[in-house]
Protein backbone atom coordinates (compact mmCIF):
# COMPACT_ATOMS: atom_id res chain seq x y z
CA UNK A 1 0.00 0.00 0.00
CA UNK A 2 1.09 3.40 -0.60
CA UNK A 3 3.12 5.75 1.64
CA UNK A 4 1.51 9.01 2.26
CA UNK A 5 4.25 11.78 3.52
CA UNK A 6 3.64 13.16 7.17
CA UNK A 7 2.56 17.13 7.06
CA UNK A 8 6.25 17.76 7.71
CA UNK A 9 5.49 21.38 8.66
CA UNK A 10 3.38 20.15 11.92
CA UNK A 11 4.83 17.11 12.76
CA UNK A 12 8.36 17.37 14.61
CA UNK A 13 10.60 16.15 12.60
CA UNK A 14 12.30 13.83 14.77
CA UNK A 15 9.44 11.61 14.67
CA UNK A 16 8.19 9.45 12.21
CA UNK A 17 4.76 7.93 13.17
CA UNK A 18 4.03 3.99 12.26
CA UNK A 19 1.86 1.08 13.40
CA UNK A 20 0.70 2.13 16.58
CA UNK A 21 4.06 3.61 18.04
CA UNK A 22 6.30 5.81 17.15
CA UNK A 23 9.95 5.56 15.95
CA UNK A 24 12.48 8.26 15.82
CA UNK A 25 14.94 9.19 12.94
CA UNK A 26 17.70 8.42 15.29
CA UNK A 27 16.53 4.77 15.83
CA UNK A 28 16.67 4.68 12.29
CA UNK A 29 20.20 6.07 11.32
CA UNK A 30 22.33 4.88 14.49
CA UNK A 31 20.60 1.28 14.55
CA UNK A 32 23.27 -1.16 15.64
CA UNK A 33 21.82 -4.69 13.00
CA UNK A 34 19.33 -6.21 14.45
CA UNK A 35 19.30 -10.36 15.36
CA UNK A 36 16.61 -12.42 13.89
CA UNK A 37 14.34 -12.16 16.77
CA UNK A 38 14.80 -8.24 17.46
CA UNK A 39 13.74 -7.71 13.44
CA UNK A 40 10.42 -10.40 14.39
CA UNK A 41 9.99 -8.09 17.60
CA UNK A 42 10.61 -4.61 15.41
CA UNK A 43 8.12 -6.06 12.39
CA UNK A 44 5.71 -7.29 14.92
CA UNK A 45 5.39 -3.44 16.71
CA UNK A 46 5.58 -1.49 13.34
CA UNK A 47 5.51 -3.40 10.44
CA UNK A 48 2.98 -6.12 10.69
CA UNK A 49 0.20 -5.51 12.84
CA UNK A 50 -2.74 -7.64 14.00
CA UNK A 51 -5.48 -7.78 11.07
CA UNK A 52 -9.23 -8.53 11.08
CA UNK A 53 -8.16 -12.15 10.16
CA UNK A 54 -5.12 -12.79 12.18
CA UNK A 55 -5.95 -13.75 14.95
CA UNK A 56 -9.35 -15.01 13.06
CA UNK A 57 -11.04 -14.63 16.64
CA UNK A 58 -10.64 -10.73 15.68
CA UNK A 59 -13.59 -10.89 13.45
CA UNK A 60 -15.76 -12.11 16.51
CA UNK A 61 -14.13 -8.93 18.12
CA UNK A 62 -15.12 -6.83 15.71
CA UNK A 63 -18.52 -8.04 15.88
CA UNK A 64 -18.48 -7.22 19.24
CA UNK A 65 -17.42 -3.86 19.33
CA UNK A 66 -20.26 -3.41 16.77
CA UNK A 67 -22.41 -4.59 18.99
CA UNK A 68 -21.01 -2.58 22.07
CA UNK A 69 -21.30 1.01 20.37
CA UNK A 70 -24.53 -0.17 18.91
CA UNK A 71 -26.18 0.12 21.98
CA UNK A 72 -24.07 3.13 23.25
CA UNK A 73 -25.70 4.99 19.98
CA UNK A 74 -29.08 3.39 20.90
CA UNK A 75 -27.98 5.56 24.63
CA UNK A 76 -27.43 8.58 22.91
CA UNK A 77 -30.40 8.74 20.42
CA UNK A 78 -33.23 7.73 22.69
CA UNK A 79 -33.59 11.10 24.36
CA UNK A 80 -33.92 13.26 20.92
CA UNK A 81 -37.52 11.32 20.43
CA UNK A 82 -37.83 11.10 24.46
CA UNK A 83 -37.24 14.57 25.44
CA UNK A 84 -40.56 16.00 25.08
CA UNK A 85 -42.35 13.08 26.35
CA UNK A 86 -40.22 13.34 29.66
CA UNK A 87 -41.02 17.09 29.71
CA UNK A 88 -44.60 16.60 29.65
CA UNK A 89 -44.41 13.66 31.82
CA UNK A 90 -42.06 15.62 34.97
CA UNK A 91 -43.52 18.64 33.74
CA UNK A 92 -40.12 20.60 33.62
CA UNK A 93 -38.60 22.68 31.15
CA UNK A 94 -36.01 22.40 28.33
CA UNK A 95 -33.69 23.89 31.05
CA UNK A 96 -34.02 21.29 33.59
CA UNK A 97 -34.63 17.97 31.08
CA UNK A 98 -31.19 19.31 29.86
CA UNK A 99 -29.27 18.30 33.04
CA UNK A 100 -29.45 14.76 31.67
CA UNK A 101 -26.67 15.70 29.01
CA UNK A 102 -24.37 17.25 31.97
CA UNK A 103 -24.57 13.84 33.91
CA UNK A 104 -23.74 11.76 31.44
CA UNK A 105 -20.67 14.07 30.43
CA UNK A 106 -19.95 13.97 34.32
CA UNK A 107 -19.95 10.24 34.05
CA UNK A 108 -17.73 10.08 31.19
CA UNK A 109 -15.42 12.55 33.38
CA UNK A 110 -15.39 10.29 36.35
CA UNK A 111 -14.06 7.53 33.69
CA UNK A 112 -11.25 8.66 31.98
CA UNK A 113 -9.96 8.84 35.53
CA UNK A 114 -10.77 5.25 36.35
CA UNK A 115 -10.15 3.39 32.90
CA UNK A 116 -6.34 3.01 32.64
CA UNK A 117 -6.26 1.87 36.51
CA UNK A 118 -9.15 -0.58 35.47
CA UNK A 119 -7.83 -1.88 32.37
CA UNK A 120 -4.15 -2.17 34.36
CA UNK A 121 -5.65 -4.19 37.24
CA UNK A 122 -8.44 -6.09 35.30
CA UNK A 123 -7.57 -6.47 31.72
CA UNK A 124 -10.31 -5.62 28.37
CA UNK A 125 -12.66 -8.39 28.86
CA UNK A 126 -13.23 -7.39 32.77
CA UNK A 127 -13.34 -3.03 32.00
CA UNK A 128 -15.68 -3.27 29.32
CA UNK A 129 -18.12 -5.91 31.94
CA UNK A 130 -17.97 -3.31 34.21
CA UNK A 131 -19.20 -0.39 31.86
CA UNK A 132 -22.00 -2.74 30.49
CA UNK A 133 -23.07 -3.44 34.23
CA UNK A 134 -23.49 0.14 34.73
CA UNK A 135 -25.55 0.88 31.71
CA UNK A 136 -27.41 -1.87 32.87
CA UNK A 137 -28.11 -0.57 36.01
CA UNK A 138 -28.99 2.76 34.78
CA UNK A 139 -31.41 1.24 32.08
CA UNK A 140 -33.39 -0.69 35.00
CA UNK A 141 -33.30 2.39 36.90
CA UNK A 142 -35.08 4.50 34.06
CA UNK A 143 -37.26 1.94 32.79
CA UNK A 144 -39.41 2.31 36.04
CA UNK A 145 -39.63 6.24 35.77
CA UNK A 146 -38.54 7.08 39.09
CA UNK A 147 -38.27 10.90 40.34
CA UNK A 148 -36.61 13.02 38.06
CA UNK A 149 -33.24 13.36 40.30
CA UNK A 150 -32.73 9.73 39.87
CA UNK A 151 -33.27 9.76 36.19
CA UNK A 152 -30.62 12.69 36.27
CA UNK A 153 -28.50 10.20 38.69
CA UNK A 154 -28.90 7.42 36.10
CA UNK A 155 -27.46 9.12 33.10
CA UNK A 156 -23.85 9.34 34.88
CA UNK A 157 -23.82 5.22 35.53
CA UNK A 158 -24.89 5.54 31.57
CA UNK A 159 -22.16 8.00 30.81
CA UNK A 160 -19.17 6.11 32.78
CA UNK A 161 -20.06 2.63 31.08
CA UNK A 162 -20.44 4.00 27.64
CA UNK A 163 -16.71 5.83 28.18
CA UNK A 164 -15.36 2.88 29.86
CA UNK A 165 -16.95 0.35 26.74
CA UNK A 166 -15.80 3.12 24.18
CA UNK A 167 -12.39 3.91 25.16
CA UNK A 168 -11.72 -0.30 24.72
CA UNK A 169 -13.30 -0.66 21.43
CA UNK A 170 -10.97 2.93 20.29
CA UNK A 171 -8.02 0.63 21.24
CA UNK A 172 -8.80 -2.54 19.96
CA UNK A 173 -9.42 -1.43 16.38
CA UNK A 174 -6.65 1.35 16.21
CA UNK A 175 -4.07 -1.82 17.15
CA UNK A 176 -5.73 -3.66 13.55
CA UNK A 177 -4.29 -3.30 9.93
CA UNK A 178 -6.89 -0.84 7.94
CA UNK A 179 -8.08 0.69 11.07
CA UNK A 180 -10.32 3.94 9.26
CA UNK A 181 -12.41 1.12 7.66
CA UNK A 182 -12.92 -0.78 10.90
CA UNK A 183 -13.51 2.58 12.87
CA UNK A 184 -16.21 3.53 10.01
CA UNK A 185 -17.58 -0.11 10.86
CA UNK A 186 -17.78 -0.24 14.46
CA UNK A 187 -19.02 3.83 14.89
CA UNK A 188 -21.23 3.48 11.75
CA UNK A 189 -22.87 0.43 14.23
CA UNK A 190 -23.32 3.32 16.66
CA UNK A 191 -25.37 5.19 13.68
CA UNK A 192 -27.10 2.41 13.08
CA UNK A 193 -28.39 2.52 17.07
CA UNK A 194 -28.61 5.82 16.50
CA UNK A 195 -31.11 5.08 13.75
CA UNK A 196 -33.32 2.90 15.49
CA UNK A 197 -33.58 4.28 18.61
CA UNK A 198 -36.03 7.29 17.59
CA UNK A 199 -38.01 5.03 15.22
CA UNK A 200 -38.16 2.59 18.43
CA UNK A 201 -39.34 4.85 20.93
CA UNK A 202 -41.51 7.13 18.55
CA UNK A 203 -43.56 4.05 17.82
CA UNK A 204 -43.92 3.07 21.03
CA UNK A 205 -45.45 6.66 22.66
CA UNK A 206 -47.58 7.12 19.25
CA UNK A 207 -49.37 3.59 20.48
CA UNK A 208 -49.07 5.22 24.06
CA UNK A 209 -46.35 3.03 25.58
CA UNK A 210 -45.02 4.88 28.64
CA UNK A 211 -41.83 6.37 27.55
CA UNK A 212 -39.79 4.99 30.27
CA UNK A 213 -40.53 1.23 28.79
CA UNK A 214 -37.85 1.79 25.93
CA UNK A 215 -34.93 1.25 28.47
CA UNK A 216 -36.42 -2.40 29.11
CA UNK A 217 -35.30 -2.77 25.33
CA UNK A 218 -31.56 -1.64 26.23
CA UNK A 219 -31.64 -3.52 29.27
CA UNK A 220 -31.72 -6.85 27.45
CA UNK A 221 -29.05 -5.53 24.96
CA UNK A 222 -26.84 -5.26 27.68
CA UNK A 223 -27.44 -8.59 28.88
CA UNK A 224 -26.41 -10.18 25.94
CA UNK A 225 -23.28 -7.93 25.51
CA UNK A 226 -22.19 -9.07 29.13
CA UNK A 227 -22.42 -12.40 27.77
CA UNK A 228 -21.09 -12.54 24.75
CA UNK A 229 -18.42 -9.21 24.82
CA UNK A 230 -16.77 -10.88 28.18
CA UNK A 231 -15.76 -14.23 26.32
CA UNK A 232 -14.88 -12.75 22.98
CA UNK A 233 -12.58 -10.22 24.32
CA UNK A 234 -11.05 -12.57 26.92
CA UNK A 235 -7.04 -12.40 26.53
CA UNK A 236 -7.44 -9.84 23.32
CA UNK A 237 -5.09 -7.24 25.04
CA UNK A 238 -2.08 -10.15 24.62
CA UNK A 239 -2.84 -10.24 20.53
CA UNK A 240 -2.63 -6.27 20.08
CA UNK A 241 0.88 -4.04 20.20
CA UNK A 242 -1.09 -1.87 22.87
CA UNK A 243 1.01 -3.21 26.40
CA UNK A 244 -1.18 -4.54 28.33
CA UNK A 245 -0.28 -1.84 30.76
CA UNK A 246 -0.24 -4.54 33.91
CA UNK A 247 2.84 -6.18 32.62
CA UNK A 248 5.05 -3.38 32.40
CA UNK A 249 6.29 -0.78 34.80
CA UNK A 250 6.76 2.13 32.93
CA UNK A 251 3.39 2.42 31.56
CA UNK A 252 1.84 2.30 34.93
CA UNK A 253 3.19 5.43 35.78
CA UNK A 254 1.89 6.65 32.41
CA UNK A 255 -1.51 7.55 33.33
CA UNK A 256 -3.99 10.15 33.08
CA UNK A 257 -1.47 12.96 34.35
CA UNK A 258 1.00 12.09 30.93
CA UNK A 259 -2.26 12.12 28.49
CA UNK A 260 -3.13 15.26 29.63
CA UNK A 261 0.73 16.79 28.74
CA UNK A 262 0.18 15.13 25.45
CA UNK A 263 -0.38 17.82 22.50
CA UNK A 264 -2.02 15.60 20.25
CA UNK A 265 -4.24 14.30 23.28
CA UNK A 266 -5.02 17.90 24.22
CA UNK A 267 -6.11 18.85 20.21
CA UNK A 268 -8.27 15.87 19.86
CA UNK A 269 -9.82 16.21 22.60
CA UNK A 270 -11.22 19.74 21.58
CA UNK A 271 -12.28 18.55 17.95
CA UNK A 272 -13.79 15.76 19.28
CA UNK A 273 -15.81 18.22 22.23
CA UNK A 274 -17.03 20.72 19.52
CA UNK A 275 -18.06 17.62 16.81
CA UNK A 276 -20.00 15.96 19.74
CA UNK A 277 -21.64 19.20 20.90
CA UNK A 278 -22.92 19.64 17.00
CA UNK A 279 -23.45 15.89 17.54
CA UNK A 280 -25.88 15.97 19.99
CA UNK A 281 -27.05 18.72 20.10
CA UNK A 282 -28.38 18.38 16.63
CA UNK A 283 -29.82 14.63 17.88
CA UNK A 284 -30.94 15.66 20.86
CA UNK A 285 -32.97 19.06 19.90
CA UNK A 286 -33.83 18.89 15.92
CA UNK A 287 -37.38 17.21 16.95
CA UNK A 288 -37.90 20.26 19.59
CA UNK A 289 -37.21 22.95 16.94
CA UNK A 290 -39.54 20.88 14.39
CA UNK A 291 -42.03 21.08 17.12
CA UNK A 292 -41.89 24.52 18.16
CA UNK A 293 -40.60 26.63 15.28
CA UNK A 294 -42.43 24.28 12.33
CA UNK A 295 -45.26 23.48 13.68
CA UNK A 296 -44.43 19.81 13.63
CA UNK A 297 -46.66 16.89 14.64
CA UNK A 298 -44.78 15.05 17.74
CA UNK A 299 -45.91 11.70 16.65
CA UNK A 300 -44.19 12.21 13.26
CA UNK A 301 -41.34 14.83 13.23
CA UNK A 302 -39.79 12.04 15.80
CA UNK A 303 -38.85 10.20 12.88
CA UNK A 304 -36.33 12.90 11.37
CA UNK A 305 -33.91 12.25 14.61
CA UNK A 306 -33.48 8.72 13.29
CA UNK A 307 -33.16 10.07 9.33
CA UNK A 308 -29.86 12.30 11.09
CA UNK A 309 -28.51 9.14 13.05
CA UNK A 310 -29.16 7.16 9.46
CA UNK A 311 -27.13 9.69 7.37
CA UNK A 312 -24.21 9.05 10.35
CA UNK A 313 -24.35 5.47 9.78
CA UNK A 314 -24.04 5.53 5.80
CA UNK A 315 -21.31 8.17 6.18
CA UNK A 316 -19.47 6.09 8.73
CA UNK A 317 -19.95 2.64 6.40
CA UNK A 318 -19.46 4.20 3.01
CA UNK A 319 -17.31 7.54 2.93
CA UNK A 320 -14.99 5.91 5.91
CA UNK A 321 -12.85 3.56 3.34
CA UNK A 322 -13.14 6.36 0.93
CA UNK A 323 -10.99 8.85 3.26
CA UNK A 324 -8.55 6.01 3.81
CA UNK A 325 -7.85 5.81 0.24
CA UNK A 326 -8.01 10.00 -0.51
CA UNK A 327 -6.42 11.04 3.14
CA UNK A 328 -8.57 11.59 6.46
CA UNK A 329 -7.01 15.15 6.95
CA UNK A 330 -8.03 16.82 3.61
CA UNK A 331 -11.69 14.51 3.82
CA UNK A 332 -12.34 16.34 6.77
CA UNK A 333 -12.06 19.70 5.57
CA UNK A 334 -14.77 19.24 3.13
CA UNK A 335 -16.97 17.22 4.72
CA UNK A 336 -17.33 20.11 8.21
CA UNK A 337 -17.28 22.64 5.20
CA UNK A 338 -20.47 20.77 4.26
CA UNK A 339 -22.34 20.44 7.53
CA UNK A 340 -21.95 24.15 7.90
CA UNK A 341 -24.05 24.77 4.49
CA UNK A 342 -26.30 21.92 5.27
CA UNK A 343 -27.16 23.22 8.61
CA UNK A 344 -28.24 26.65 7.81
CA UNK A 345 -30.03 25.68 5.21
CA UNK A 346 -32.08 23.51 7.69
CA UNK A 347 -31.94 27.05 9.77
CA UNK A 348 -33.42 28.79 7.04
CA UNK A 349 -35.96 26.68 4.86
CA UNK A 350 -39.60 26.94 6.49
CA UNK A 351 -40.72 23.56 5.37
CA UNK A 352 -40.60 20.18 7.12
CA UNK A 353 -39.66 17.67 4.67
CA UNK A 354 -36.56 20.02 3.47
CA UNK A 355 -35.67 19.87 6.98
CA UNK A 356 -35.66 16.50 7.43
CA UNK A 357 -33.41 15.88 3.95
CA UNK A 358 -30.86 18.70 5.12
CA UNK A 359 -30.67 17.00 8.32
CA UNK A 360 -29.35 13.68 7.09
CA UNK A 361 -27.16 15.08 4.57
CA UNK A 362 -25.47 16.91 7.64
CA UNK A 363 -25.62 13.48 9.41
CA UNK A 364 -24.07 11.87 6.46
CA UNK A 365 -21.34 14.41 5.96
CA UNK A 366 -20.58 14.36 10.11
CA UNK A 367 -20.40 10.56 10.12
CA UNK A 368 -16.95 9.58 9.08
CA UNK A 369 -15.56 12.45 10.91
CA UNK A 370 -15.16 10.77 13.96
CA UNK A 371 -13.57 7.16 12.29
CA UNK A 372 -10.95 9.74 10.82
CA UNK A 373 -9.58 11.57 13.68
CA UNK A 374 -9.50 8.59 15.46
CA UNK A 375 -7.29 7.19 12.89
CA UNK A 376 -4.95 9.78 12.81
CA UNK A 377 -4.99 10.56 16.66
CA UNK A 378 -4.00 6.63 17.51
CA UNK A 379 -0.77 6.97 14.99
CA UNK A 380 0.48 10.45 17.11
CA UNK A 381 -0.36 9.23 20.22
CA UNK A 382 2.50 6.80 22.15
CA UNK A 383 0.62 2.83 22.33
CA UNK A 384 1.52 3.37 26.06
CA UNK A 385 -0.49 6.09 26.27
CA UNK A 386 -4.03 4.96 24.01
CA UNK A 387 -5.90 3.66 26.78
CA UNK A 388 -5.61 6.77 28.69
CA UNK A 389 -5.44 9.27 25.95
CA UNK A 390 -8.21 7.75 24.36
CA UNK A 391 -10.70 7.68 27.46
CA UNK A 392 -9.12 12.03 27.99
CA UNK A 393 -10.40 12.35 24.11
CA UNK A 394 -13.73 10.35 24.80
CA UNK A 395 -14.60 12.43 28.38
CA UNK A 396 -13.45 15.54 26.67
CA UNK A 397 -15.57 14.97 23.88
CA UNK A 398 -18.79 13.99 25.96
CA UNK A 399 -18.62 17.14 28.12
CA UNK A 400 -19.36 18.43 24.52
CA UNK A 401 -22.12 16.67 23.72
CA UNK A 402 -23.52 18.05 27.46
CA UNK A 403 -22.19 21.36 27.49
CA UNK A 404 -24.19 21.85 23.83
CA UNK A 405 -27.34 20.36 24.16
CA UNK A 406 -27.33 22.01 27.67
CA UNK A 407 -26.41 25.30 26.42
CA UNK A 408 -28.58 25.15 23.75
CA UNK A 409 -31.78 24.00 26.17
CA UNK A 410 -31.00 27.01 28.49
CA UNK A 411 -30.91 29.44 25.35
CA UNK A 412 -34.13 27.67 24.12
CA UNK A 413 -35.99 28.39 27.16
CA UNK A 414 -35.24 31.86 27.00
CA UNK A 415 -35.63 32.14 22.79
CA UNK A 416 -37.02 29.35 21.38
CA UNK A 417 -35.62 26.18 20.21
CA UNK A 418 -34.14 28.27 16.59
CA UNK A 419 -30.64 28.71 18.82
CA UNK A 420 -29.79 25.11 17.60
CA UNK A 421 -28.76 26.80 14.57
CA UNK A 422 -26.48 29.05 15.75
CA UNK A 423 -24.74 27.14 18.55
CA UNK A 424 -24.11 24.08 15.83
CA UNK A 425 -22.99 26.43 13.07
CA UNK A 426 -20.32 27.92 15.32
CA UNK A 427 -19.31 24.40 16.83
CA UNK A 428 -18.69 23.18 13.17
CA UNK A 429 -16.57 26.67 12.34
CA UNK A 430 -14.60 25.87 15.70
CA UNK A 431 -13.72 22.25 14.44
CA UNK A 432 -12.36 23.91 10.73
CA UNK A 433 -9.79 25.94 13.03
CA UNK A 434 -9.07 22.83 15.43
CA UNK A 435 -8.50 20.58 12.78
CA UNK A 436 -5.99 23.17 10.56
CA UNK A 437 -3.37 22.41 13.95
CA UNK A 438 -3.71 18.54 13.61
CA UNK A 439 -0.82 16.94 12.06
CA UNK A 440 -1.52 15.27 8.81
CA UNK A 441 0.38 11.38 9.41
CA UNK A 442 1.67 8.86 7.36
CA UNK A 443 -0.36 5.78 6.39
CA UNK A 444 0.43 2.80 8.22
CA UNK A 445 1.88 -0.02 5.62
CA UNK A 446 -0.35 -2.46 6.10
Amino acid sequence: MDLRETDTENVPSSEYVSGTGQTTLGDLENGKPKTHHEEDKTEQAVGLVPSLNNPSINRGRLLAACLLIFTNGINDAAPGALIPHMEKYYNISYAIVSLIFLSNAAGFIFAAFVSQPLYSRIGRSKTILVGITLLGIASLTTAFAPPWGVIVASYFLTGAGMALILAQCNVFCSSLANSTTLFGYVHGSYGVGGTVAPLIATAMVSKEVKWSYFYFILLGLTVFNAIFSTYIFAGSENDSPVPHVADNTAIKKAGSKNSIKNKYTLIAALFIFAYQGAEVAIGGWTVSFLIASRGGDPAEVGYVASGFWAGITIGRFVLSPICHRFGEKKSVYFFIAGSIIFQILVWTVPNIISNAVFVSLVGLLIGPIYPCTMTIVTRLIDSHLLVSSLSLVSAVGSSGGAIAPFTTGLLASRFGAWVLHPVTVGLFVAMEGIWWVLPSVRKRTE
